[in-house]
């Protein structure tokens, strides 16, 4: 997030919140914060990722898989319908 978008949120906040709502809203961000700190991620090894990808060629052999295309058309008309839901409203 960019400085000016981070000081237009800040200056939205104090105006809005009151002291009491901003220190909760503080020792909220802070508590997040520390447990992102806390959670540490172990790269995968070779053998794992080799595992992982003999896996998802298996079922997609198995005829367990989604093509991209077959997503992308889903999502595509998901979004559309959405977009026509919010212009009838």
């Amino acid at each position: 997030m960019s400085t000016a978008t981070l000081t237009s949120l800040r200056d939205f906040l104090y105006g809005t919140l009151s002291p009491a709502n901003l220190i909760w809203l503080g020792k909220q961000l802070t508590d997040y914060g520390h447990q992102q700190e806390q959670l540490s991620l172990k790269p995968y090894s070779m053998k794992e990722i080799n595992a992982m990808l003999d896996k998802a060629e298996s079922d997609f052999e198995a005829g367990l898989g989604i093509l991209g295309e077959d997503v992308h058309r889903e999502l595509e008309e998901e979004f559309a319908t959405e977009d026509a839901q919010e212009d009838a409203l």
